[in-house]
């Protein structure tokens, strides 16, 4: 059987979680359990964030697509969709 559990989180951080979970179109739920098994098998040693982790590669990359931050699984589809 699942184990349950309550966390009380601020008002930021839930709508931060809806935003997401929205975006990736998943149940909210679905994200925490997605973050923490990723926070678990991956902790940083030092204590960092994950975006820590990852600072150098941000914006390093010209995708051509100003707002595939937003629009990333659109942009995908639209990808496959012409066959690239």
């Amino acid at each position: 059987m699942d184990e349950h559990l309550t966390v009380r989180i601020p008002p930021d951080l839930g709508r931060a979680l809806r935003a997401a979970a929205r975006q990736m179109q998943r149940k909210p739920s679905e994200v925490v359990r997605m973050a923490l098994r990723e926070y678990l098998v991956h902790p940083a040693p030092d204590g960092s964030r994950p975006v820590d982790r990852v600072r150098g590669l941000l914006g390093s990359l010209d995708s051509g697509i100003p707002d595939l931050g937003r629009k990333g699984r659109a942009a995908t589809l639209e990808s496959v969709k012409r066959g690239r």
